[in-house]
């Protein structure tokens, strides 16, 4: 009986090594029964992989036994589905696998591994491996069928999943993952995932990279806490693609499954936080990126930046950054869900081209506040987000509010006017408010009317030639300086000299001022309707 195995010396089949422990003994029997090679003690502090507990010769496989049975390992006996599924199992060396293709079930549980695994270009149906320690994965360009489970684990020089290809879903839950040399802690550049990428309550120390990726249902960070203050950038997603929403939203905690609902009230909560900058530049999600209750902690260079992304739904829902920027320049959104305290102040926030068709927010923001966020976002003047906001106003039936933001408008253009013009505005403003409150036109030149009307029926002033003059009359002379363009027959007769010249030229100016004012206002009233 070889000890430990369950196998007489004489069962031992043709080409088997004759070096085999008493563990992979028993790991080569397990695997061809397709049954759990369970080596635990069953003392939680002893099993636990991330401890310090040191597991003898007793719980330890070579790496190169595991990996030739799962290239060329023995078949299955009679009425069975041979696969490697290990418990509480030490495996030293380095587990190299690359270019293989590995046919039978994998799946690894409490497993500690003490050098790296290596898996590039290698092809899988599905692999597990649950809350296993391992020093580093790399597995650029592996392919899977299947799934590839890497929850609960502890990677202590990263992961690399460069152009990867993984048939159905990613998960990277609770998993621990700190940097590499480079500085990296997941890269994943170019991964492309069938259905969901989840990696909730992740822990991420450096620089998660998902340069070019593709998920094909949802990438769900719920949860996950995003950490790299040595480089600029904790999250580096430009040009991602997710075929429906991208999370970075609280999970619950304790919870048995992380489903990716939002949790139930009165669930303890862990929200996404991010330390470092995130870059989500070019990105395409097919139904929203939500990032409600989010926390960014920014230095002064870093930045959440969605440049250019498109998505039907931005649910701008997080906590206000303190410090460094929010970037929508050239964002294209069709409903934009807010809150007013989750903005940043003025010069944090840059929104040049951004498009949404819809405002839906999420408490009380009056329109002083949204004006404060338009203003925040243009630290020089430009119309285009005054104008956008008007229009989306309008479009929602509030055409007094759209009003009020053209005014708005008015006044920060007036502030990069030269002194003349910007007196100019200054009285159009005052009078008629750019004839954007064209009743006060009416009231003006109702007041002018009757002020010079009294006014001049004290002026009694020569007619400029006897006898072809019509009865001098204060009131249609007053109006008729008021009107411009209209004659009424009474400026041209009268010569006014002193105090009355200057009034008769006032109500001149006055008069072209309130009426360019008002067609001005009629003019954009037309173009509304």
């Amino acid at each position: 009986m070889t000890e430990g195995s369950g196998l007489r010396d004489g069962d031992l089949p043709d080409g088997l090594p004759d070096d085999l422990t008493a563990a992979e003994l028993g790991m080569w029997q397990a695997f061809r029964n397709g049954s759990v090679y369970d080596l635990s003690s069953g003392d939680a502090v002893v099993d636990d992989p991330h401890g310090g507990h040191p597991w003898g010769d007793e719980r330890t496989v070579r790496a190169r036994i595991v990996c030739w049975l799962l290239l060329d390992g023995p078949p299955a006996l009679a009425g069975r589905v041979s696969s490697l599924k290990l418990v509480g199992v030490r495996i030293s060396d380095t587990m190299d696998l690359a270019g293989g293709t590995v046919v039978p079930y994998v799946e690894m549980r409490g497993c500690r591994f003490d050098r790296e695994i290596r898996l590039p270009e290698a092809r899988f149906t599905t692999v597990r491996l649950v809350d296993c320690q391992v020093p580093r994965l790399e597995a650029a360009r592996v392919h899977t069928e299947g799934d590839l489970h890497l929850p609960r684990c502890r990677f202590h020089n990263g992961i690399r999943l460069t152009d990867a290809q993984i048939g159905t879903d990613l998960l990277l839950n609770q998993a621990i993952v700190y940097r590499d040399r480079s500085g990296r802690s997941i890269a994943a550049d170019g991964i492309n995932v069938g259905q969901d990428l989840q990696a909730e309550m992740l822990e991420s120390h450096g620089e998660m990279s998902l340069r070019g990726a593709s998920i094909g249902v949802s990438l769900s960070l719920r949860g996950a806490r995003l950490v790299n203050p040595y480089t600029r950038l904790a999250l580096n997603a430009p040009q991602l693609t997710v075929g429906r929403t991208l999370y970075l939203t609280p999970a619950g905690v304790g919870s048995p499954l992380l489903s990716g609902r939002t949790p139930a009230r009165g669930t303890r909560i862990q929200r996404f936080a991010c330390q470092g900058g995130v870059r989500l530049d070019d990105g395409r999600f097919g139904d929203a990126v939500d990032l409600e209750r989010a926390r960014f902690a920014f230095t002064d260079e870093q930045e959440l930046s969605l440049r250019r992304i498109q998505t039907p739904e931005l649910r701008f829902l997080g906590e206000r950054p303190e410090r460094g920027g929010v970037v929508l320049s050239g964002a294209r959104v069709v409903n934009l869900m807010d809150r007013a305290d989750a903005w940043p102040g003025p010069g944090l926030l840059h929104m040049g081209g951004f498009s949404y068709e819809n405002l839906v927010p999420r408490g009380p923001f009056p329109l002083e506040r949204r004006l404060e966020w338009v203003t925040a976002a243009t630290a020089e003047y430009n119309p285009e987000p005054y104008e956008l906001l008007a229009s989306v106003l309008r479009a929602g039936g509030e055409d007094e509010d759209a009003r009020e933001v053209l005014l708005a408008k008015q006044r920060r253009r007036r502030e990069t006017l030269p002194p003349a013009a910007k007196l100019v505005g200054y009285a159009q403003d005052w009078m008629v408010a750019y004839g954007y409150r064209p009743g006060r036109a009416a009231v003006w030149m109702a007041v002018l009317w009757a002020a010079s009307s009294v006014a001049f029926t004290y002026a009694d002033p020569p007619p400029l030639k006897g006898g072809e003059h019509p009865a001098w009359s204060p009131a249609l002379f007053a109006l008729d300086l008021l009107l411009p363009v209209i004659d009424l027959g009474q400026v041209g007769f009268w010569q006014l000299r002193g105090v009355w010249q200057w009034l008769a030229a006032a109500m001149i100016l006055l008069g072209w001022i309130l009426a360019t004012t008002v067609a001005a206002g009629a003019t954009r009233l037309l173009r509304r309707s």
